[in-house]
């Protein structure tokens, strides 16, 4: 019985010890004999019925029968797993119905496990280093929360809270000094909040805050007030004293959303506004500034059916000379017609693609395409003409580019004079070295590089005498209000007259009126693009255009009127 387990028990089939081995009576805490006490009479009283079964259970049993229990012990109760089994009766011994047999008992100290479980658990819902709930735990607490708002019909907020500048903490102090701050910020993000609040960290520098009750605006705009205040005095750590601060983002049940995916996903919307907008604000969600979530998952599962469906699409919108209004060549652009959701807008999808690298794939076929269809643009118009094509960023810093350029060059024998390949001032600039070494290859290949929506980006002149550019293309911002924009004329004119001293050519997009048209011509800006002479069409409504210039007719009921 000494050997036996944690402590060890003689009983008899009505629950009374027998006898009991001496760690039996020190773990309980017992001084006096334990021999003709009840088994129960050690263990809490919860737990009496579950002891009883599982003696009535063993006596049945030819296996052993187990059971967990507490064993009183002081204040405290240790857990215990018993393990129960019926001992054999001897031959001709008084009793030897299965009532009058004895038990063995074995118990199992279950503490230790039953820490390391719950250390376990822990870790699994909290995190390591500030010992708040993380985002799995966030998202339970916020399911809860969402569920007592139905019952009583009070909203509540969800607040992300993103610290300003603090990877500048890490990078220049090391990521000790940064864990420092985190935990400081912690503790300092819980003073700040009631108890009825709920703290979670979900990663990086980033905090979620539950707000139960918290809904309107003077509610929000106090909360939020703290918790900006909280982190906006210095941070001491290592013998450093630290500046930075906070952005918050804040979104509404049931205004916004009404789930904890939809919840989080708005805040960190806001959160991301706040900090494009300024920094050290806090920011509520807006449908109407930042429109829905970027990143719609089921939508991104059917681009991957599109692709295999063929249900991408190229329109083609007419580039014209300003004085003849005769078609020079045609702007690539791609289209989605989605069988149940029609003509997806590409505002949708571009960005999609652009995150989960469709765009690659899109981008090359887009390109090979355009170039054969060239052929069938010059054949129908009987006279040279060229294609200008959209490259994504991700496009552009793709190792494969030149490949894919060279093979759509290839494939459709066209001259690379006649391509023109429109990247936008923000793409050059992310890496102006790459950028050089790529557009230097690319124009090698006689292609022509055109800057899109010029001037509406980093607008760094540097660039235009640094990088082997052939072509701007004013962005439509500068040219809808003409000609009653002074301002608007002025960047037009100053953009019209750099060019012309460098070399370049223009496109003017955008032009949509016959009094825009007008004042290009007027300034010698030989190219213009719009609704005015040509919406982006189907290619056979191109084919159309170019055999005869009174395409209007010719074009599908659904791209006659200007879309909203």
């Amino acid at each position: 019985m000494e050997a036996a387990g944690d402590c060890a028990f003689r009983i008899a089939a009505g629950g009374e010890i027998r006898s009991a081995s001496r760690s039996a009576a020190r773990l309980a805490g017992v001084q006096a004999p334990l021999e003709g006490m009840p088994l129960s009479a050690l263990f809490m009283e919860g737990d009496s019925a579950a002891l009883r079964s599982a003696i009535t259970d063993a006596l049945a049993a030819a296996e052993p029968v187990l059971v967990r229990v507490r064993l009183r012990c002081a204040e405290l109760a240790t857990p215990l797993e018993l393990r129960i089994v019926a001992l054999a009766v001897d031959a001709g011994a008084a009793g030897s119905q299965c009532g009058g047999r004895d038990l063995f008992v074995v118990g199992r100290d279950m503490s230790a496990q039953h820490a390391t479980e719950e250390r376990l658990r822990h870790m699994a819902t909290h995190d390591a280093l500030t010992e708040l709930p993380n985002r799995l735990l966030l998202s339970d607490r916020i399911r809860m929360v969402v569920a007592n708002a139905r019952r009583s019909g009070q909203g509540f907020a969800v607040a992300t809270i993103g610290i300003d500048g603090f990877k500048k903490v890490n990078d220049a102090l090391g990521h000790t000094v940064g864990d420092t701050v985190l935990r400081q910020a912690a503790t300092r993000l819980r003073k700040a909040m009631r108890d009825s609040d709920t703290l979670a960290r979900v990663g990086g520098d980033e905090f979620v805050v539950i707000l139960p009750g918290t809904a309107s605006e003077a509610q929000i705009k106090l909360v939020t007030g703290r918790l900006l205040a909280a982190l906006q005095s210095p941070f001491e750590a290592d013998g450093h004293t630290i500046h930075l601060g906070a952005s918050v983002g804040v979104a509404l049940y049931p205004q916004h959303a009404e789930d904890d995916h939809g919840l989080l996903s708005l805040a960190d919307a806001a959160l991301m506004r706040a900090k494009e907008t300024g920094r050290g604000r806090a920011q509520v969600y807006s449908a109407r500034e930042q429109g829905p979530p970027q990143h719609d998952i089921s939508l991104e599962a059917a681009m991957f059916s599109a692709v295999r469906e063929g249900e991408f699409l190229l329109y083609y919108q007419p580039i014209v000379d300003a004085r003849t209004r005769e078609i020079e060549g045609f702007e690539t652009l791609m289209r989605w017609k989605h069988p149940t959701l029609g003509m997806v807008p590409p505002v949708r999808f571009i960005p999609i693609a652009e995150t989960n690298g469709l765009i690659n794939m899109l981008g090359a076929w887009a390109l090979r395409s355009a170039c054969a269809q060239l052929l069938q643009f010059e054949e129908a118009a009987k006279r040279d003409l060229y294609i200008s094509v959209n490259i994504s960023p991700r496009q552009f810093r793709s190792d494969k580019f030149l490949g894919v350029l060279d093979e759509a060059l290839a494939l459709s024998g066209m001259p690379g004079h006649k391509l023109v390949l429109e990247i936008t001032e923000g793409t050059l600039m992310v890496d102006p070295q790459h950028a050089e070494t790529i557009l230097t290859r690319m124009a090698e290949r006689r292609a022509r590089i055109a800057i899109d929506d010029f001037g509406t980006g980093y607008s760094s002149l540097a660039y235009l005498k640094r990088f082997p550019i052939s072509v701007l293309k004013i962005d439509r911002a500068f040219v809808k209000d003409l000609p009653d924009a002074p301002k608007d004329a002025a960047i037009c004119s100053a953009v019209l007259d750099m060019a012309r001293h460098l070399g370049l050519s223009v496109v003017a997009e955008g032009v949509e009126t016959e009094e825009q048209l007008d004042w290009f011509q007027q300034r010698d800006c030989r190219y213009v693009q719009g609704y005015l002479t040509g919406r982006p069409m189907p290619a056979n409504a191109a084919l159309a255009a170019l055999q005869d210039n009174h395409y209007t007719a010719l074009l599908p009921p659904e791209l006659r009127s200007r879309p909203s």
